[in-house]
């Protein structure tokens, strides 16, 4: 499961603290089924209406769960994914950045073994507007998703929010957004998500955001030259000095390897709108306001 639907079921791993409260409440308003929390030194009390345990898996003993989202700080975030995994979870959704790498790669190992998504690690989330979110995008703010036909993927949280807010203003909305994380270990690429959105019959077009750093863009290139949705996307980093790292762990380039250049190439080659700038993105879909010669050909009427 990468698109989040209403019917899922979510346990929010460290849902008593600050920002577990605080986003649980904003998931909950959206419509979000949180049906658990887990906090061990709180477990048998309920928080937010909803009962805490002391583990995911006694969690998915009483209030079985879909997605785990972990408000986990990094030295016990192999432990919570772990444990979400090992009790069952579908998708577990990781915010946490700075995990240990020798951590995310048991993570990983888990996940495989157990048939078990994982979103990020350092992702903001998933968000289908009109029904729900799961993490710390702004999914409440009806400012910026709003329910409709462009699916949205980015690794950045940040610039996933601006071209959500962009195609709202525009008069177009999302069927899905999906975070796919910052990290260089993720467990869901770009390539996943574009075929995730191209398969979901609610959406109509895609838009891609990338990043300077890794292949995955390139990988997803491979795959949307053979989709009949149209795909656009904007790259950040294109000013960004060889050999520096900048923003994400993975926003690294060595050589022309990871490059703009090379991204931006691939994805044109692939027959996807890459645009200068977030702004310009509504307008190569051809909904909405600012139609353009490009947009007209990108999205069939």
């Amino acid at each position: 499961m990468i698109i989040y639907r209403r019917s899922a079921r979510v346990l929010v791993q460290g849902i008593t603290g600050k920002q577990g409260t605080f986003w649980t409440q904003k998931m909950m308003e959206c419509g979000t089924q949180v049906v658990a929390g887990v906090n061990p030194k709180r477990a048998g009390e309920r928080h937010l209406g909803v009962p805490v345990y002391a583990t995911a898996k006694a969690a998915m003993a009483e209030s079985p769960f879909d997605v785990a989202v972990m408000f986990i700080p990094p030295a016990m975030a192999r432990e919570a994914a772990l444990d979400a995994i090992q009790a069952g979870a579908r998708t577990v959704v990781i915010l946490t950045e700075h995990i240990p790498a020798r951590d995310v790669m048991a993570i990983h190992h888990a996940a495989s073994r157990h048939g078990t998504r994982i979103v990020g690690p350092n992702t903001a989330g998933i968000v289908t507007p009109g029904e729900g979110f799961v993490g710390i995008m702004p999914g409440h703010n009806s400012n910026i998703f709003q329910p409709g036909e462009i699916g949205v993927i980015s690794r950045s949280g940040s610039l996933g929010t601006l071209i959500c807010l962009n195609l709202t203003r525009a008069g177009l909305g999302q069927s899905a957004f999906l975070g796919i994380g910052g990290d260089p270990m993720i467990g869901t690429t770009t390539r996943d998500a574009l075929q995730a959105l191209d398969e979901d019959a609610r959406t109509r077009a895609i838009v891609l955001v990338g990043e300077i750093g890794g292949a995955m863009e390139e990988a997803a290139a491979d795959y949307a030259a053979g989709m009949s949705k149209p795909v656009v996307s904007f790259i950040a980093g294109r000013a960004s000095p060889p050999g520096k790292k900048m923003g994400h762990a993975g926003a690294i380039v060595s050589g022309s390897f990871g490059s703009y250049e090379g991204k931006r190439r691939a994805l044109e080659a692939a027959g996807v709108s890459v645009a200068d700038t977030p702004a310009e993105i509504p307008g190569l879909l051809g909904l909405g306001q600012g139609r353009s010669d490009p947009a007209a050909r990108a999205l069939p009427a």
